[in-house]
Order: structure tokens, then C-alpha cells, then sequence
């Protein structure tokens, strides 16, 4: 499990990219049990989510994940797809116990509108992180991951926003 975490920080740093992950199935699966624990996790540490939330970013996320997964099958790289998937759900999993951590750990030491500022950034560093994966994935230079990337977060904002119209309150 540390030697997963350690590639998924090299993936989440754009040092690796997902062909570190070894093709496994049993990995893939404690990669969704990874991500549902940190969905958990966020939710529970969180005041401002519920439950209905880890839900519905929970299927939001597998909103996600199937347009990742047609991009990468659409281009002819099935073969990839078991370790691009790993990925994204690993690198998700991993930066969310990290935005818990830095909030938890920068709401002590730091204005709670920095620390928000840098919990948000963290958050949004997910979109070249994911770009990159697809990126590597498909071949392709690294922005057409990023755009990619940026085109599902929108999706995934608007889905979300459009299921959920009340706004998270702000602290």
C-alpha cells in the first residue's frame, strides 16, 4: 500500500504517470475503496457536507470517470484504461486526505481565508493532475490532457450545480 501511495504522489507531483501503476484489477479495487474511505473522510471532517453530498459527488465522480474512460477507449487505448482509471480515482482519493489534512492543519495556523484559499487550490491542482493522466494515457501533449480535464470539471460543476442548487456555505 505505501509503494501505491508513494506512485500516486509521484503521479499527483506529474513525475510518473499512470503506466507506474501495475494492471490489476485488485489494485483498481483498492483504489475505489481508497476513494470512497477519503469521500467519507472529507464528509465526515467537513461541517458543511452531508451525507447527500458524498453521495451525489460519489456518482458525480463516476460521471468522470465514464468520460475518461470513452476518451480513452474512443482513441483506441483500451489497454490503458485499468491503469488510467487506477490512477484518477488513486490521485482523487489521495488529494482529498490531503485537503483534509492542510484544512485541518491550516485552520490553526493561518487566517480561515488562506487556509481556504489553499484547501481550494489544492483542490483545483486535481485538473492538471488529471489532464496529466490523460495526457499520458492517449499519447498526447499535455495540454490536450489538461483541456480534456477541464471539460469533465465543468461537466461535473454543471451536473452538480444543476442536481444541487443550494449553495455550500463558506466559512
Amino acid at each position: 500500500m505505501l509503494a501505491l501511495i508513494r506512485t500516486l504522489l509521484d503521479i499527483i507531483r506529474l513525475q510518473k504517470g499512470p503506466d507506474a501503476i501495475p494492471h490489476s484489477s485488485v489494485l483498481f479495487g483498492v483504489a475505489i475503496a481508497f476513494w470512497l474511505l477519503a469521500g467519507m473522510v472529507m464528509t465526515l471532517a467537513t461541517p458543511e457536507l452531508e451525507q447527500k453530498d458524498f453521495v451525489l459527488g460519489t456518482l458525480i465522480g463516476v460521471v468522470g470517470l465514464s468520460c475518461y474512460a470513452a476518451i480513452i477507449v474512443a482513441s483506441g487505448k483500451r489497454p490503458r484504461l485499468l491503469q488510467a482509471i487506477t490512477a484518477v480515482i488513486g490521485c482523487g482519493a489521495l488529494l482529498s486526505l490531503i485537503v483534509v489534512v492542510c484544512d485541518a492543519l491550516l485552520s490553526v495556523f493561518v487566517r480561515e481565508n488562506l487556509a481556504g484559499l489553499i484547501v481550494t487550490l489544492i483542490l483545483l491542482w486535481s485538473v492538471p493532475v488529471e489532464g496529466h493522466i490523460i495526457s499520458r494515457t492517449l499519447d498526447r501533449h499535455w495540454y490536450f490532457g489538461v483541456i480534456i480535464a477541464m471539460a469533465v470539471f465543468v461537466l461535473q460543476l454543471y451536473l452538480y450545480s444543476a442536481i444541487d442548487p443550494a449553495p455550500v456555505a463558506v466559512s
